[in-house]
C-alpha cells in the first residue's frame, strides 16, 4: 500500500457540481453542433434523452467528469483560471464519449451507464459515426483556446490520441494472443486509458500557460492515474456489480479478455493457473459456470491481489509526479481526493 496519506473522504467519489456548471454549457453546444442523427446518438450515450431524442431528466449524465475534473484542477493548479481550460476539458470529455461508443462495439457489450449501448438501440453503424464525430468536435472544441496556446494543446491532444489508438490496437491483439506479459499489459494500459488522462492533466497546464516542466509533471500524474484506474476497472469488470458500475460484469472472462488480474494469475505456476489457462484455451463458449469458475481461479492464482497491489502503485506513482509539480493547495486537495476514489471504487 502507498505510504501516502490517504485523504479522510477517500471512500466517496468527491463532489464535482462546479466542473459540471462549467462544462455542461459548452458540451451541449459542441453535441448541438452535430449533424441531428450523431446529435441524438450522442445525447443518448450521455444520457441527457432517450432514443427517441425525449430529453431525460438528468442534468449533467455522462458519469463523473473525471477527465474534465483533471483538465480544470490541473490549470488551476498552476495559478490559471479553470475557466481557461474549459477547451480542453470539452476535448477530453468528447474523446472519452468517442472511445467508449467504439469500445462498446468492439467489445459487444450491450450495457453502457446502467442503459444499453448506443449501439445496441441505434445500429453499429450510427454507433461508430457518432463516435467520429465526437473526435472531430474534441478537435473543434481546442479551437476555442486562446490563439498562442491552441498549437501546442492541439498537439498534446493529436499525440495522445495517436498513442491512445495504439493502446486499443493492442487490446484487442491480446485477446487472441496466447501470452500476455503483465509489462505487455502496462504498456497497453498507458496507451489505452493513461494517454487520455495524462493529456487531461497537461492540456489544464498548457492552457493555463504552465512552463513545460510543470505541464510534463501534470502530464505524468494523469497518465499514472489512468493506468491505476485501469487496473482497479480490470478487477471491477470481474469482481463488480452491474448495478453500481452501469456496465456489464463477467464479460471481460467471458469474451477471454487479458485483464490484469487473468495476466498475473495466468504468471503463476500453481494449480488455479493451470486449470484457468485450460478453460481460457478451451475452444468452447463460457457460460455462466465457466464464468464462475474462471473468477474463482482468478482469484486463487493471486490475480486480484497483484492487480490491486499494481493499482497502488500506480497511484503512488501518481501522487509523487503531482506534488513535483508544486500545486496550490486547494487544487492539489482536489486532484488527490480524484485520485483515490477513481482507484478506491466499490465493488
Amino acid at each position: 500500500m502507498s505510504q501516502i496519506t490517504a485523504p479522510a473522504q477517500a471512500d466517496r467519489f468527491p463532489r464535482l457540481g462546479w466542473v459540471d456548471e462549467l462544462l455542461s454549457p459548452a458540451l451541449r453546444a459542441a453535441l448541438a453542433a452535430l449533424p441531428a442523427n450523431e446529435s441524438r446518438v450522442a445525447g443518448y450515450h450521455r444520457g441527457w434523452c432517450e432514443a427517441d431524442g425525449t430529453p431525460t431528466r438528468s442534468t449533467t449524465g455522462g458519469g463523473k467528469s473525471i477527465r474534465p475534473a483533471l483538465t480544470l484542477l490541473s490549470a488551476m493548479a498552476v495559478g490559471g483560471t479553470p475557466e481557461s481550460a474549459v477547451p480542453g476539458a470539452v476535448a477530453v470529455e468528447l474523446v472519452h464519449d468517442f472511445t467508449l461508443l467504439h469500445d462498446d462495439v468492439i467489445d459487444g457489450d450491450d450495457l453502457r451507464r446502467h442503459r444499453p449501448a448506443a449501439w445496441s438501440v441505434f445500429g453499429t453503424p450510427a454507433a461508430v459515426l457518432t463516435g467520429d464525430a465526437l473526435l472531430v468536435a474534441a478537435m473543434r472544441a481546442l479551437t476555442e483556446a486562446q490563439p498562442q496556446r491552441m498549437a501546442v494543446a492541439v498537439k498534446e491532444l493529436v499525440d495522445a490520441l495517436m498513442e491512445l489508438v495504439e493502446g486499443q490496437s493492442r487490446d484487442v491483439a491480446y485477446e487472441k494472443a496466447p501470452e500476455v506479459s503483465m509489462a505487455q499489459y502496462l504498456a497497453m494500459a498507458e496507451g489505452k486509458t493513461g494517454s487520455l488522462m495524462g493529456c487531461a492533466g497537461a492540456l489544464g497546464g498548457v492552457l493555463a500557460g504552465a512552463d513545460e516542466v510543470r505541464v510534463r509533471g501534470l502530464r505524468e500524474f494523469g497518465r499514472r492515474l489512468g493506468v491505476a484506474f485501469q487496473c482497479a476497472d480490470d478487477v471491477l469488470g470481474i469482481w463488480g456489480r452491474s448495478a453500481r458500475s452501469g456496465k456489464p460484469v463477467g464479460g471481460d472472462l467471458a469474451a477471454r479478455k487479458k485483464s490484469l488480474p487473468v495476466v498475473t494469475a495466468l504468471e503463476t505456476d500453481g494449480p488455479a493457473a493451470r486449470r484457468l489457462r485450460a478453460l481460457y484455451d478451451s475452444p468452447d463458449a463460457m457460460d455462466a459456470r465457466d464464468i464462475a469458475l474462471a473468477r474463482e481461479l482468478v482469484e486463487e492464482a493471486g490475480g486480484r491481489e497483484a492487480a490491486e497491489r499494481e493499482a497502488d502503485r500506480q497511484l503512488s506513482a501518481a501522487l509523487r509526479a503531482l506534488s513535483r509539480v508544486r500545486p496550490s493547495a486547494e487544487a492539489h486537495r482536489q486532484l488527490q481526493e480524484i485520485a483515490w476514489a477513481v482507484t478506491r471504487r466499490d465493488a
